[in-house]
């Protein structure tokens, strides 16, 4: 961002001094409300992108017995919980192949709320 500063001189009954005119523009990215939708999309975007790797893994048939599939399930857990009884999957196997569709369609639901909430914030912008 550059910024410009323009000298004016000003003329009247008085002697001509130098006056600073400070004519930044604050850019949009700026407002208060872009950085709550950024706010917004990146902790929607960290969420999202942990359900994903679930999602993959899940796919593959990853094991708990390797850290980082260990590490994805532990942490996306909290996420996809609210949805395991929606699709009548009872047993969770880890280690098995599965298409888990709980946790795309708590993706869908995690991008549907990011989505609603930074909507209210512009709401409040205009």
């Amino acid at each position: 961002m550059s910024e410009r500063v323009v000298r004016q001189r000003v003329v009247r009954d008085e002697p001509v001094e130098d006056r600073t005119v400070d004519n930044r523009v604050t850019p949009v990215d700026e407002h208060p409300q872009n950085v709550a939708d950024r706010v917004i999309w990146l902790i929607a975007g960290v969420i999202l992108i942990l359900l994903a790797f679930r999602f993959v893994l899940s796919l593959l048939g990853a094991s708990t017995a390797n850290s980082f599939a260990n590490f994805i399930y532990t942490t996306s857990h909290p996420f996809v919980a609210p949805f395991f009884g929606l699709f009548k999957y009872n047993n969770i196997n880890y280690g098995v192949s599965r298409f888990e569709v709980y946790t795309l369609f708590a993706m869908l639901v995690y991008a549907a709320i990011a989505w609603l909430l930074t909507k209210l914030v512009d709401v409040s912008r205009r």
